[in-house]
C-alpha cells in the first residue's frame, strides 16, 4: 500500500510537471504549477501520518498518533500556493490585455517585435 501511494503522488507530480514544460497556454501553466503544488502537499501530509495510525485528539491515546507539525506547515503551504496562483493569474491577464493572447510562444513573438 505505500508502494501505491507514492507511485501515485510522484504520478501527480510528474503529470503537473509535463503540463509545465509542454503546454503553451499560460493558464495551462498555472493548472499545472497547482498540480505540482497539491502533489507536494500530499506527499509531506502522507509521509507525516506513516509515524502513526491515529489523530492525537484525545489525550488517554498511548499508541503511535499522527505528527502534527507537517499537517500545519502544509496548511501554511496552501496558503502560499494560494497566494502564488493569484498572483501568476494576475500577471497571465496583464500580458492577455497588453498581447491579445495566452500561447506563450506569439507573446515571445509580439514582445520582440515590440522591442525592436
Amino acid at each position: 500500500m505505500v508502494m501505491i501511494n507514492s507511485c501515485l503522488i510522484v504520478g501527480i507530480f510528474l503529470v503537473g510537471v509535463c503540463g509545465l514544460v509542454l503546454c503553451g497556454n499560460l493558464i495551462k501553466k498555472v493548472i499545472a504549477m497547482n498540480i505540482v503544488n497539491s502533489s507536494i502537499v500530499i506527499l509531506f501530509i502522507y509521509l507525516g501520518s506513516l509515524s502513526g495510525e491515529e489523530a492525537p485528539i484525545l489525550l488517554e491515546k498511548t499508541g503511535p498518533v499522527v505528527d502534527p507539525v507537517p499537517q500545519a506547515l502544509m496548511l501554511t503551504a496552501i496558503v502560499v500556493g494560494i497566494c502564488l496562483t493569484a498572483l501568476a493569474l494576475s500577471f497571465v491577464y496583464r500580458l492577455f490585455r497588453k498581447y491579445g493572447t495566452l500561447n506563450i510562444h506569439e507573446i515571445e513573438k509580439k514582445a520582440r517585435e515590440d522591442a525592436r
